[in-house]
């Protein structure tokens, strides 16, 4: 019944289905053609200057560098590291928590082991250089993975086994402990502790569920639905309506659309709500939209 409609069909052409990438491997492309570009040309220095995170940059206004240096690499070595733990811990991360959570929780990441980085870098002149590279984000996913999966085997160095409970701890403590003794190896330090605290705190904080509204998912929300032309009009007809007596029009609840026919039932209630999730997500949905596709669901199962 419903697997007869055209948007649960899959997409077909003449050359057969593309599925599309999965996140982890759009990054990596990424990452590998913003190194190809940066190297070759002469390119190097104007990437470095306008790409890469620094105190200097943002002071200046580039305020762009908290993302664009996620992509950039400060040599092969770099990216070939990062490249390795994305494949590692990408892969299983999206697919537990799909592609919009995945790639929000990477960027989150990557912002904040940013910004930790400046404020470190306006304290001492020892964090003050250019950042960049994706570990950063990197170390959000390996932070979220090992408090989702706990009991998984993580390989410290690609050899030492060691279980997911105790490598946080350990990755946390040795970040900290990296920051307080001065050293010159040009790693920044506190982007990777930025980022393993964001991917924790991404989990604490429950985001990590596929229905999980983001905090910044109700400011796009209250942005798309503001309209300030219509506000005034908007006042006068509610004083209207106020005035009016009657009856107010009944509103259609979830337990009354049940009743509907099977096949009218769906095409007025349930398809719209279908729409609505393929076009903006699950999370998206109202708690009345929700109790519709439950009794869509009780529906469906006594046929």
């Amino acid at each position: 019944m419903l697997e007869d409609r055209d948007y649960m069909r899959a997409p077909s052409g003449r050359f057969g289905t593309i599925p599309p990438l999965p996140a982890w491997l759009v990054i990596l492309i990424l990452n590998v053609l913003v190194f190809l570009i940066q190297n070759t040309g002469g390119l190097n220095r104007f990437f470095l200057e306008y790409g890469a995170l620094s105190v200097e940059g943002l002071k200046r206004g580039f305020l762009w560098q908290l993302l664009t240096f996620q992509f950039m690499h400060g040599g092969f070595g770099h990216l070939l590291l990062n490249s390795l733990v994305l494949f590692f811990f990408g892969r299983p991360l999206e697919t537990l928590l799909g592609k919009r959570t995945f790639l929000s929780l990477y960027l989150f990441s990557g912002f904040a082991g940013g910004i930790v980085q400046i404020l470190l870098g306006l304290i001492s002149e020892r964090f003050a250089g250019t950042t960049v590279g994706a570990s950063a984000g990197l170390c959000g996913l390996v932070g979220a993975f090992a408090l989702l999966n706990p009991q998984s085997t993580i390989y410290l160095f690609f050899v030492l086994p060691i279980r997911a409970v105790y490598f946080l701890p350990l990755m946390i403590a040795a970040t900290v402990l990296f920051i307080l003794i001065p050293g010159d190896d040009h790693v920044a330090h506190g982007a990777h502790l930025g980022g393993i605290l964001a991917g924790v705190a991404w989990v604490r904080m429950g985001w990590h569920h596929d229905y999980a509204q983001l905090p910044w998912d109700s400011l796009f929300e209250r942005l798309r639905r503001w309209k300030p032309l219509q506000s005034r009009q908007r006042k006068r007809e509610l004083v209207r309506a106020a005035s009016l007596r009657g009856r107010a029009w009944p509103q259609p609840t979830a337990e009354t659309e049940p009743d509907l026919p099977p096949e009218e039932f769906i095409s007025k209630e349930v398809d719209p709500i279908l729409d609505k999730i393929s076009a903006h997500g699950i999370q998206s949905l109202t708690e009345r939209e929700r109790r519709i596709l439950e009794a869509a669901r009780k529906k469906m199962t006594k046929h």
